[in-house]
């Protein structure tokens, strides 16, 4: 790292848990986030200000002022403006150091898995199953660590799927894919505003403990979160062995 990149980091490299080789690891790491709206916001936020050295954000959706209660990489002036490009251009004002790939379409099949085969980290912040089921399948087929959080209403969920380790469950461990359209959208039903900003940043936190190697991740580990009542759940996630996604790996 270089002086400025030094100085800018810091308050990360006084930790002794991070210190500057973790730092240096942050620096290297390419991460691929998908959605750039009420989770993605807070992740990509704090991953440009960390210094990530390379974030590819994947959004095919475009701001509207109905996204601004609580979206906040994007401002007023970008309504009507892909949210991919929005997020990068907010990125790039916190730490023009750093080096964004936006993608303005959805990403599926060997498109899909080529970016997350060329990520450290893959982070899912976006807002349906089909989404996310994709993502974990790419994740479990390249054993790439999934971040993945929700957020609607009151309650939002974040945990981390480490499918680095034979023994780790996956996204279709704990919601199988039935094939089910039903799900609820804020679209339909609300979400307060700072929600996804929590869980998105318990998102970001994860994330950067696994470039840099510190402490413990949430593996195994299902965070819930009321926040009408502000209380915390911790669940134990146990791998399905029947999964028809992740139950072939040893």
């Amino acid at each position: 790292m270089n002086d400025d990149q030094l100085l800018r980091y810091s308050r990360h490299i006084l930790l002794r848990e991070i210190d500057v080789p973790g730092q240096q690891r942050i620096t290297n790491a390419r991460v691929l986030v998908i959605g750039a709206g009420g989770l993605g916001s807070p992740v990509l936020l704090y991953l440009a200000a960390s210094g990530v050295g390379q974030i590819t954000v994947c959004d095919d959706d475009n701001v509207d002022i109905s996204n601004l209660q609580r979206q906040i990489a994007h401002c007023s002036d970008a309504i009507g403006r892909n949210k991919a490009e929005s997020a990068a251009a907010a990125m790039r004002a916190i730490n023009p150091g750093i080096d964004v790939q936006v993608l303005t379409q959805r990403l599926a099949g060997a498109a899909l898995a080529a970016q997350v085969a060329a990520a450290d980290v893959v982070i899912d912040a976006s807002d349906n199953f089909a989404t996310r089921h994709a993502v974990n399948r790419a994740c479990v087929e390249h054993r790439k660590p999934l971040v993945s959080g929700a957020a609607i209403g009151f309650d939002g969920q974040v945990t981390v799927f480490d499918l680095r380790y034979a023994g780790s469950p996956c996204y279709h461990c704990l919601y199988p894919d039935t094939g089910s359209s039903d799900e609820i959208r804020c679209a339909e039903n609300g979400v307060f505003s700072p929600l996804v900003g929590m869980i998105g940043t318990v998102q970001a936190a994860e994330a950067l403990k696994l470039m840099c190697g510190a402490g413990e991740s949430l593996n195994g580990r299902l965070l819930l979160l009321d926040a009408l009542n502000m209380q915390w759940r911790s669940v134990r996630l146990q791998k399905d062995p029947g999964c028809g996604v992740c139950g072939i790996l040893r």
